[in-house]
């Protein structure tokens, strides 16, 4: 997650309230499957190993970036999903073009004139491996995706994920896939759901992304089952922006900002298997209430 000029009080509030899958039957109104923490922090102890091989970072530009977007491509490849890369230019403060990448993935099937999306930024900082920040919230989408295909999910609305690059520089990636999408295909967008920083509960309390047109219910009813309390952050900040300015609603959580934020010691010791096992199982629970065709 990118600090930026943000709603009064949004970094405020992050600091200061600072075992397997369950089969379901294959069909979209089946009760949500639930997963344990053996299928997500596999994948953060998999983008930890690729900071440690690339310089400690996983930053945009960077080795470790590039095999980041490998391994998640990997995962989505190996579990059926129609995935590419999708690259894009963008221009840094001393005029020099670079090169970064997206990866998205469509479930097969479902109402391409009303698609669900699901995202993540997979970049880090340069400072360090980014772990939490993002490493957490790409890791829940990514087991969220496989949570979706061993499922055999048929959902009346078309699924696509996304892991985007170029966050930390301004949501650049997120931007770009949203610039160049056709407008048909942008209009096809009826939800966005985001996930930044969701494996270190700094605050107590999980923070939601709520703009009032409903989309953060599943979230709420998800939370409010098990007892957590939440806080309404607005919109917020990080790539749903980039959906939320192109009118597209838009919803998702953080789990706040730690200790380590932008730091090296953002590292894969520092998570909470329970809280990105709870984010994990969250963002199935309300993806599950979005697949059945009914536009937020």
């Amino acid at each position: 997650m990118r600090k930026r000029a943000l709603p009064n009080g949004m970094v405020a509030v992050g600091l200061l309230l600072a075992a397997a899958l369950t089969p379901t039957p294959a069909v979209a109104a089946a009760a949500p499957p639930t997963v344990g923490a053996g299928a997500v922090m596999p994948h953060l102890t998999a983008l930890q190993e690729i900071a440690d091989r690339n310089g400690d970072t996983r930053a945009a530009g960077t080795p470790g970036y590039t095999e980041s977007v490998r391994y998640v491509k990997g995962v989505l490849d190996r579990a059926g999903f129609r995935t590419r890369i999708d690259e894009f230019v963008y221009v840094d403060e001393k005029g020099v073009r670079h090169t970064s990448q997206n990866v998205i993935a469509d479930w097969p099937g479902g109402d391409d004139n009303d698609v669900v999306m699901v995202g993540a930024h997979l970049d880090s900082v340069p400072a360090g491996p980014g772990i939490n920040d993002n490493g957490s919230g790409a890791a829940a989408v990514l087991a969220t995706a496989e949570v979706v295909a061993r499922a055999h999910l048929v959902s009346r609305r078309h699924l696509r994920f996304a892991w985007w690059g170029a966050e930390e520089l301004g949501e650049l990636g997120s931007a770009a896939y949203l610039k160049h999408l056709p407008s048909r295909q942008r209009k096809a967008i009826g939800a966005y759901l985001n996930f930044d920083m969701t494996g270190i509960d700094t605050t107590g309390m999980w923070l939601v992304v709520d703009t009032g047109d409903g989309l953060a219910k599943g979230f709420y009813d998800y939370f409010a089952v098990h007892d957590i309390p939440t806080w309404d952050i607005g919109v917020g900040s990080s790539d749903h922006v980039s959906f939320a300015d192109r009118g597209i609603p838009v919803s998702g959580f953080t789990t706040g900002i730690d200790a380590c934020y932008h730091l090296a010691c953002d590292r894969l010791e520092n998570i909470s298997p329970t809280v990105q096992t709870t984010s994990t199982n969250a963002i199935i629970y309300a993806l599950w209430g979005l697949s059945d065709g009914k536009r937020a």
